[in-house]
């Protein structure tokens, strides 16, 4: 069974810093793009950060730039996002996502996570 598993979520206060990670298992993602996703109250779930399967191209929405990094480490089947400055914002429902390619991953992922709850109060 092909799972993605997110873990790292909690509660900070505004100006904190997080660490997501997402495990894969039952498959290796090397060659598939991943990404992070949120889904706040009332607002349509949206990309966070996006990776190539090669780690070199990273897409960042407007909001995190600057705050938020991805990264992969394919020995791990591991994706991470690192998140600083938190703030009320970012609170929502984290997903870590995976796709054969980039477009894909954009479009519609292939597996997903059921996520992991960040709340920043301010």
């Amino acid at each position: 069974q092909v799972q993605l598993e997110e873990s790292g979520g909690g509660s900070v206060q505004a100006g904190a810093s997080l660490k997501l990670s997402c495990v894969g298992s039952g498959r290796s993602f090397d060659n598939y793009a991943m990404g992070w996703f949120r889904a706040a109250r009332g607002k349509e779930r949206e990309s966070v950060a996006l990776i190539s399967w090669t780690g070199r191209w990273t897409n960042y929405a407007d909001s995190v730039k600057g705050r938020f990094t991805i990264a992969r480490d394919m020995a791990k089947n591991t994706l991470t996002l690192q998140m600083n400055d938190l703030t009320s914002e970012d609170t929502g429902v984290y997903y870590c996502a995976a796709a054969p390619t980039v477009q894909q991953i954009m479009r519609q992922a292939e597996f997903w996570g059921k996520g992991t709850l960040v709340t920043v109060s301010s």
